[in-house]
């Protein structure tokens, strides 16, 4: 039995950190086995969090700068994390920062130069996963579904509560995962409106009233309508949804109880009409009591909350997984889940 260690390299739309995990991958009988070694969440301070929001308007050449400014920050961090480690590590992936993801157009763009972290770190480095996919016809998104699918088969759905919440389930042989609805993102800018940085076990949105009218304004937008594979981005976030919560003449504690009775109701749906099972949720929102309760009462399923550990860094642990893959020339995106036009291998690996 052969074994693999990797480094899992995650940055979030919730700006939390660089979320990076030391893991371990096994395969017996064609079922495959990890364990997370160790794992830390590096925060980013002001200077990197004004950075990530006006990456977006910056002009060519000053992105570029920063793409390369960002892959050795990665590296550095990387380079701290592994000071004391007792294990060779073989590779690490990293997911990057995403700055535009418009596959409509067939644009995406996570920052992060994966040459300057291998060469920051003397790591082989695979990083941008997103783009081949995109180029395939795909929404290049999401996709941790493969690493749902081959480490975590007990579960019948696979709930990730991030900045966007997301599900991954299988349906007919085939692998379905699609992002449901905008969460920590939207919840921590109405806490913020409250001198909160975010709204811990839900308190501040448990003191407000559902607001029926605002409610059914972000049911009915049209993305929800859409049939997956579908995706969310952040310029969807801020063109359509936040100005919608924002016109609505209500005390922000309201806005953020209505948005809560939204992501709940939207995770509900996404359950496809299959009821008890065992659901496993991970992502910051996993620690929101609130949150958790409100979509506890909406479905028959059984929310599994795992270890704090598997809750916050599951994406890492499959950025690394997807590392892995790609070294290995195996299938690592899904076209089920995205919509390309063929199931690949996607990444770019960069050997030092």
């Amino acid at each position: 039995m052969n074994e693999y260690t990797g480094l899992g390299v995650m940055s979030g739309t919730s700006l939390d950190g660089i979320d990076i995990a030391l893991c371990i991958f096994s395969e017996e009988n064609t079922k495959w086995n990890y364990k997370i070694e160790e794992a830390k969440t590096y925060p980013y301070n002001d200077f990197w969090i004004n950075k990530f929001a006006h990456a977006h308007s910056l002009n060519s050449l000053d992105l570029m700068k920063l793409h390369k400014e960002y892959g050795f920050y990665i590296g550095r961090f990387i380079n701290e994390f592994l000071e004391n480690a007792e294990i060779k590590v073989n590779y690490m992936a990293s997911h990057g920062h995403t700055i535009f993801h418009q596959p409509e157009v067939g644009i995406t763009f996570q920052l992060g130069d994966g040459a300057a972290i291998a060469s920051e770190t003397n790591l082989t480095t695979i990083s941008d996963f997103r783009n081949q996919d995109v180029i395939l016809g795909g929404n290049g998104a999401p996709l941790v579904p493969i690493g749902d699918k081959l480490l975590f088969p007990e579960y019948a759905y696979c709930l990730n509560l991030g900045g966007f919440s997301n599900i991954s389930y299988e349906k007919e042989n085939k692998r379905i995962a699609f992002d449901i609805c905008p969460t920590n993102t939207i919840i921590n800018n109405l806490s913020k409106k409250l001198n909160h940085e975010y709204d811990k076990d839900g308190k501040l949105a448990a003191k407000g009233k559902v607001n029926n009218a605002l409610l059914h304004e972000l049911n009915i937008l049209g993305y929800y309508q859409q049939n997956p594979p579908k995706s969310l981005s952040r310029e969807w976030l801020w063109s359509l949804f936040i100005p919608i919560v924002e016109f609505a003449k209500i005390s922000t504690e309201d806005k953020l109880r209505t948005v809560y009775e939204h992501i709940s109701y939207q995770i509900a749906q996404s359950f496809d009409n299959i009821e008890n099972h065992e659901v496993l949720i991970t992502g910051g929102g996993a620690h929101n009591k609130f949150l958790v309760e409100l979509i506890k009462k909406k479905t028959n399923n059984t929310l599994v909350i795992p270890s704090s550990q598997l809750i916050e860094f599951k994406e890492a642990l499959i950025f690394a997984f997807l590392g892995l893959l790609k070294i290995q020339n195996k299938v690592n995106c899904l076209s089920s889940v995205t919509g390309a036009r063929k199931d690949h291998s996607s990444g770019i690996i960069y050997n030092f």
